[in-house]
């Protein structure tokens, strides 16, 4: 009897907590089909918020930049974490530990000391050779950076739960490199690819602080769009771009964790 009794309320503690981290969001989505122009009072439910998103030029443009910097800098990151992640693995025996916790400095480190340190790098590099002017580029590079160490960890991870025989098993069959990189370690991380891209780009897509202190003048993404709009107030217009930004993110995620449903070895 109370057994049953404490798993049901675990069971309402375990949804009032759902309810506590999905609300804000909830209301955003909510409004967005708002009628009226408030963000307060819900006056009838209506797409009209959702039609002005595409007429309107700061929006499309916002939007456009956020897709190139994400996708762009997801494949790039996806590449060289990739790589490093198999260096940390194939070379683990070197008890290089240290540069496990270099890889992972960047993930815990600031956002804001990240964009600082990323704008004063691109500033002193334009001043002395003419390189690295705020713009897409300077994004791209400042996003590739902090993208790495996420795509590492994965693919690292993934090949440390593989049994080290299996390599072994590969090189027995005479697999040349090119044979055993294109035959074997590639579907054997690819989930880890998969879920290391979709995380990049999820993070990318709603990255504000280090887009903003990298960031050109024609080269505003939607988060620093919604910064800047709702110094005005929190139209429903905004909440409408929220909600897009909020969907893409869900399907970045969902995709994410299908990634890393896969099982070792369920790759090919």
């Amino acid at each position: 009897m109370r057994r049953g009794r404490l798993q049901r309320g675990l069971r309402g503690f375990w949804y009032a907590v759902l309810v506590f981290l999905y609300a804000p969001l909830a209301v955003v989505v909510f409004f967005s089909f708002n009628s009226a122009n408030s963000s307060a009072s819900f006056a009838g439910f209506s797409l009209r918020w959702y039609g002005r998103l595409f007429g309107n030029e700061q929006i499309t443009s916002a939007a456009w930049n956020s897709l190139v910097l994400a996708v762009t800098s997801s494949l790039i990151a996806t590449a060289l974490g990739a790589v490093l992640g198999y260096g940390m693995y194939r070379h683990r025996h070197l008890k290089l530990g240290w540069l496990i916790w270099l890889v992972y400095l960047p993930i815990v480190m600031p956002d804001i000391v990240f964009g600082i340190s990323e704008m004063t790098f691109f500033v002193t590099v334009n001043d002395f050779i003419g390189l690295f002017g705020p713009g897409l580029g300077t994004m791209i590079i400042a996003h590739v950076t902090f993208q790495i160490p996420f795509v590492a960890l994965l693919v690292y991870s993934r090949l440390v739960g593989l049994d080290a025989s299996l390599f072994e098993a590969v090189q027995d069959l005479y697999a040349s490199p090119a044979q055993r990189a294109w035959y074997f370690i590639l579907p054997t991380v690819r989930p880890a690819l998969v879920a290391g891209f979709f995380l990049a780009f999820t993070l990318s897509i709603d990255d504000f602080v280090i887009s903003f202190f990298t960031a050109g003048p024609e080269s505003a993404t939607l988060p620093i769009f919604i910064w800047s709009a709702i110094k005005k107030g929190v139209t429903p217009e905004i909440n409408a771009v929220s909600t897009l930004m909020i969907l893409a993110v869900f399907a970045a995620a969902l995709m994410v964790l299908a990634a890393q449903r896969v099982k070792p070895g369920s790759s090919r």
